[in-house]
């Protein structure tokens, strides 16, 4: 497995890994490949670590099953960086030392874009989970980037809830949320909109009434929020609250089981938010979700199945590359077109690792808490679902 004296290698292969790459792979005395999942595994965002831990466990299983990776059993080592950045670097640089053939993850960009170059220098090839820009070309994704996002959501507010007037609340503190409000607030303004109000909220607050208040003062149209869960629930539930005429929409972040808990099943009902498919709206979805909740008893989360994906994908990449050496890891997983996972096909983009295509739904929650495409907003804006 990738030892920490990778770490001392930090001359120029260490700045051109695909080129040189680095003889890594699994130690000959070692009889298992161990996996990272960097991930909230505590903290307001835990729901989510723990779904994108057991998909990578269900993942796990079914590889031993099959005779794990290169004859090798496949043991997932949990990597917890509270969506912080400095709790991630010292949940990193730990699991580095202890020793890892690879990585899934981690999820908040501004977390990524501090442990993902910890991972490279090691010698690993992370499969993140990251969607801001500032992390292309650090490994590779299966979910969708921001640059991918924005226009979806900002198609959402102009073609279907026909906004000309929207007021954004974002989260200043994370790159991915600072990145999409930017991106959406340029995307509405070249198509017309008038941006009514623009304003931050600080996360980790107990209500943001007031914020929403302030921002409906605008008379918007539209109240667009570009923030985690969290955050995301409780903006919804102010919303709800106050009902207004103006319409509610929450960005890809707030996309998560955790948002209805926090929000209430109707406040997330008079919401919807950017995202992606439901595990079981996959085609491979049902099957999927039938394994996980025989294997946890419990529903997946949103990126269960992508974890479980990223793993299968990183799998077959050393297959393809014949071991764990990044350089030829990365010249294979670089190349991938139409591999088929539960999320779909799966084609990289060797420019940046990124998945492209990659599906951006906008998603409502129905009578039974869960999060499905939204039929209405499909039809609008002619997607094909």
């Amino acid at each position: 497995m990738k030892k920490p004296a990778a770490l001392l290698a930090l001359g120029a292969c260490a700045l051109t890994v695909a080129a040189c790459g680095s003889s890594g792979g699994s130690d000959t005395t070692s009889d298992t490949v161990r996996i990272g999942l960097e991930g909230p595994l505590s903290g307001d965002q835990k729901v989510t670590g723990v779904g994108m831990l057991n998909g990578a466990k269900l993942a796990a299983k079914d590889l031993n099953a099959k005779g794990g990776i290169e004859g090798k059993q496949v043991e997932i080592v949990p990597i917890d960086d509270a969506a912080d950045a400095d709790t991630g670097v010292s949940a990193a640089n730990a699991a580095v030392k202890d020793g890892l053939d690879g990585v899934i993850g981690p999820y908040n960009s501004g977390v990524g874009i501090k442990t993902l170059p910890i991972y490279e220098e090691a010698g690993l090839v992370p499969i993140r989970l990251t969607s801001d820009s500032d992390t292309n070309g650090m490994g590779f994704t299966l979910q969708p980037m921001d640059y991918q996002i924005a226009p979806v959501e900002t198609k959402a507010m102009t073609d279907w809830l026909k906004a000309r007037k929207v007021a954004i609340l974002y989260d200043p503190t994370q790159n991915y949320t600072t990145s999409t409000a930017e991106a959406v607030k340029k995307n509405l303004e070249q198509d017309g909109v008038k941006i009514t109000a623009y304003n931050e909220v600080q996360p980790g607050e107990k209500s943001y009434e007031s914020d929403v208040k302030k921002a409906l003062d605008t008379d918007p149209d539209v109240v667009f929020s570009v923030v985690y869960f969290p955050e995301g629930g409780l903006i919804a539930k102010a919303m709800y609250s106050i009902k207004p005429q103006a319409r509610c929409l929450a960005d890809y972040a707030s996309n998560d089981p955790g948002y209805v808990t926090t929000a209430g099943k109707a406040a997330a009902q008079a919401c919807p938010t950017g995202g992606v498919p439901a595990p079981e709206d996959f085609k491979d979805g049902p099957a999927f979700v039938a394994e996980y909740e025989k294997e946890f008893g419990s529903a997946p989360g949103t990126w269960s199945p992508y974890t479980y994906d990223s793993l299968n994908f990183l799998a077959e990449g050393v297959k393809q590359a014949g071991g764990f050496d990044s350089g030829a890891l990365k010249e294979k997983l670089s190349a991938v077109k139409d591999w088929q996972g539960v999320t779909g096909s799966v084609t990289i983009d060797p420019s940046n690792g990124n998945r492209d295509p990659a599906t951006v739904t906008i998603n409502s929650v129905d009578s039974k808490g869960e999060f499905h495409v939204d039929e209405d907003w499909a039809k609008a804006v002619g997607a094909p679902y």
